[in-house]
């Protein structure tokens, strides 16, 4: 049988794999590329956690099933961390759950809350789990664009007003990936009025929450009071200690939501593995310098791209949290869009990038830069993308030369 199945002919091709076929067939010929792609943090985990899991797992009983919910010690845990850092008091028992990681989470509550039509509410550019797991849960998406000029209260009313069925969830996600544009409570609190008001759940996306760069932590949105009316709150241990092969997140919020997606998960995991959690547990509630020093680490790498980049004259917004630069395409690349531009900087600079599309259509003007090589390699990134913009007409040249030579057999043929 040939028919393609549902869910997947929802699923668009994956942008992203165009560049990284690109990137992979370049290492293979031996060719020295810089990757700042993909999101991978490139710091090891630190000492003391890693020891505790290897302490955890030298006893057997930790061998055995989990909890699909998250070990009682972890989810304690969890609720300490949000009231020493929001001060807000979270129930370990109905208002938190650990998930394999943040994208996971929010994936299976998508399955738990979504019924097939349902409308989402997404900003565009957006992480892709953010639509794509509602998409795969049956639901139809409206995007919020996130332009730089957005009102964005003005434009979810105009969403709401505009939407049938009446839409379901708000997805938000702040410090953003991939825009890195973070926000304060008085831009949360109407939108938690707002939703409130016309019963719509908020789903939030809350991974950056530790790796920001002024002296103004990100908040959460469950300061805002009445917002775990509505709203559910994941977040993720993987930028914050580097953990991002270890897949450990959680939610917190919403008793409703929470105890959805519990039943979900009850049916498809029996929950991380125990030693993991013990060691997301040492995490939480262990000296915490080793996330200043995660953070320090990410905003030297910051000041040397923005440096580098002023100097090959590519003039970006200076993130203040994630680690990421959201940058527009360079004035003489502007036409191309940024898949096409993303593969000519890896030809000729070997130089990897997210190109924006790929964060949905609004982001197309932009690529995202990741800063998760040392400071050495990104200035030579800078350098090398330095020459790249120097040399704009002769790429474009040539590159218009290698279409033309490409498309001219087809004409042939065709006539």
């Amino acid at each position: 049988m040939d028919q393609e199945f549902h869910r997947i002919k929802r699923l668009p091709p994956y942008v992203f794999a165009e560049v990284n076929a690109m990137k992979a067939k370049a290492r293979a010929a031996g060719e020295d590329v810089i990757d700042l792609g993909m999101g991978n943090p490139d710091l090891g985990t630190p000492p003391h956690i890693v020891a505790k899991l290897t302490e955890a797992v030298q006893d057997p009983r930790t061998h055995r099933y989990s909890n699909s919910r998250g070990i009682p010690g972890l989810r304690k845990a969890i609720s300490a961390y949000y009231q020493r850092r929001f001060n807000v008091s979270v129930d370990p028992e109905s208002e938190a759950i650990v998930t394999l990681g943040s994208k996971e989470g929010l994936a299976n509550l998508c399955q738990a809350i979504t019924s097939p039509g349902d409308i989402i509410l997404v900003p565009n550019p957006s992480y892709p789990i953010h639509p794509f797991g509602f998409i795969i849960a049956g639901a139809a998406i409206r995007s919020i664009p996130m332009t730089e000029n957005t009102d964005f209260l003005l434009a979810l009313e105009h969403a709401v007003k505009h939407s049938v069925p009446k839409p379901t969830c708000l997805v938000l996600n702040y410090p953003s990936n991939p825009t890195a544009q973070v926000v304060g409570l008085d831009f949360y609190a109407p939108i938690v009025e707002f939703c409130r008001r016309h019963e719509i759940f908020i789903v939030s996306d809350l991974a950056y929450s530790e790796i920001y760069f002024n002296d103004f932590p990100p908040p959460s949105i469950l300061q805002v009071p009445g917002a775990r009316d509505v709203a559910i709150e994941f977040t993720s241990m993987s930028k914050t200690y580097s953990m991002a092969g270890w897949r450990i997140g959680f939610g917190v919020g919403n008793k409703r939501l929470i105890s959805a997606l519990a039943r979900i998960k009850s049916y498809l995991d029996y929950g991380a593995f125990t030693p993991i959690q013990v060691a997301a547990a040492a995490a939480l509630n262990g000296p915490q310098d080793c996330v200043d020093d995660v953070r320090n680490i990410y905003r030297e790498r910051r000041d040397v791209l923005i440096e580098g980049m002023n100097q090959a004259n590519w003039q970006i917004p200076v993130p203040e949290a994630t680690m990421f630069a959201w940058a527009p395409l360079p004035k003489a690349y502007a036409h191309l869009g940024s898949l096409t531009f993303s593969k000519l900087l890896l030809q000729h600079a070997k130089v990897a990038v997210s190109p924006g599309i790929g964060f949905g259509e609004y982001g197309d003007t932009h690529v995202r830069i990741a800063i998760v090589e040392n400071k050495q390699r990104i200035r030579q990134a800078t350098r090398n993308m330095k020459s790249f913009i120097a040399n704009a007409d002769r790429v474009l040249e040539q590159h218009e030369h290698e279409t033309t030579a490409k498309v001219t057999p087809l004409k042939a043929v065709a006539s």
